[in-house]
């Protein structure tokens, strides 16, 4: 990966994608080529202060809890679905 002059909201965007919508670094230092090393420290320096990533974090797993909750009734549905018409 070679050395970039990235905008700052390049910065913003890729940090967001981290903290925002729960990406790991990994996988988005790979996909917009830049270093691991680079993405934490524009995460240092673009992350939003302490207090709003408390609550942040919570939401975040708050919708991920949500979600597979949401995943897990809809198989269960499908399957008494399935059940209720292999009885008729």
């Amino acid at each position: 990966m070679g050395k970039g002059n990235f905008s700052d909201d390049f910065k913003r965007d890729a940090v967001a994608q981290i903290t925002e919508r729960g990406y790991p670094v990994a996988e988005v230092s790979q996909r917009l080529g830049v270093s691991q090393h680079s993405l934490y420290a524009w995460k240092k320096k673009f992350s939003q202060p302490a207090g709003g990533d408390a609550k942040d974090a919570e939401i975040r797993q708050l919708k991920r809890e949500l979600s597979r909750a949401t995943e897990e009734r809809d198989i269960l549905n499908c399957r008494s679905e399935r059940h209720v018409f292999e009885r008729v």
